[in-house]
C-alpha cells in the first residue's frame, strides 16, 4: 500500500501535526490517531500540502498557508500584497511598515 499524508487539525481548523501513514493503518489504530485528520497532498497540482499552523478551509477542501503580513489578503488560493510586486529590478522585500515593496 502506498503511504498517504494526513494533517491533524484542532477545533479552529489549524494544523497541529502531519503524518505519513496509510488510511488503513489510521483506521486500525484509532487510539493513536484521535481527533480530526484530513488528507493532504504532497505532489498534487491545485492542492496545498499542509504544514504546522496552516489552516484547513472546509469550503475549499484545501489548506492555507499562514498569513505572511497583516495587510495581505487571501484571494484565488494565495496571499496577496496590497500592491503588486514590481516585475523589473529587484530583488524586492515587502515592507509592512511602509506597505510597499522595497528593493534589497
Amino acid at each position: 500500500m502506498e503511504a498517504q499524508y494526513f494533517a491533524q487539525i484542532n477545533e479552529n481548523n489549524e494544523v497541529i501535526t502531519v503524518h505519513c501513514v496509510t488510511a488503513e493503518f489510521m483506521a486500525a489504530n484509532p487510539d493513536r490517531y484521535t481527533g480530526t485528520w484530513v488528507e493532504t497532498f504532497y505532489d498534487t497540482v491545485g492542492k496545498t500540502y499542509a504544514g504546522i499552523d496552516y489552516e484547513y478551509l472546509e469550503s475549499e477542501k484545501d489548506f492555507r498557508r499562514p498569513q505572511p503580513y497583516p495587510s495581505w489578503t487571501w484571494s484565488n488560493k494565495t496571499w496577496n500584497a496590497p500592491t503588486p510586486k514590481p516585475s523589473t529590478g529587484g530583488p524586492y522585500s515587502w515592507s509592512e511598515e511602509d506597505l510597499e515593496w522595497v528593493a534589497v
